[in-house]
């Protein structure tokens, strides 16, 4: 039980280290993180489309 207790106060003392973010750069990375994410979806749903036609095309 004295191992949890310490891995826990250690865990408690490296987050009290961490420097978060502010709103500000919050706001930025995710808009990042989204804007990605969508980017990627319409990129990998027009690869998909293209390759379903190709083989639509190439059985009939």
């Amino acid at each position: 039980m004295k191992r949890f207790t310490e891995f826990f106060s250690g865990v408690v003392r490296e987050m009290q280290k961490v420097s978060w973010p502010k709103r500000k750069e919050l706001t930025k990375y995710t808009i990042v993180v989204v804007t990605t994410v969508l980017f990627m979806a319409l990129f990998f749903t027009v690869v998909d489309m293209g390759i379903s036609e190709l083989i639509r095309l190439v059985i009939e």
